[in-house]
């Protein structure tokens, strides 16, 4: 199994808040849950105001094997998130392991 972890920290935008945008990626994450095979766990966390965060959002994502993990990078649920987040997105932080 692979774990794969993404943080993102967001510009400041005109058009929606941090807080806006952040929900918009959590429900654009989740939809790749049901979406693309080999999923065996999706987990999206949002910076808790007040809390001391460096980012946004956090993406907990397991896969069954790096096949599926490479196959999830090219599907298109998740090419919608990468263009989602290509004009919002000021950084981006990932780690992949076996488990």
């Amino acid at each position: 199994m692979i774990r794969h972890i993404v943080m993102w920290k967001f510009k400041q935008s005109d058009g929606a808040t941090r807080e806006q945008n952040a929900l918009l990626l959590k429900q654009k994450l989740e939809a790749c849950r049901g979406a693309v095979p080999g999923i065996e766990h999706l987990e999206v966390g949002i910076a808790t105001p007040g809390l001391d965060s460096t980012y946004d959002v956090v993406l907990l994502c397991d896969f069954t094997d790096k096949a599926a993990l490479d196959a999830y990078q090219v599907h298109p649920a998740h090419l919608l998130v990468k263009s989602f987040l290509a004009p919002i997105r000021e950084a981006r932080q990932a780690v992949d392991y076996e488990i």
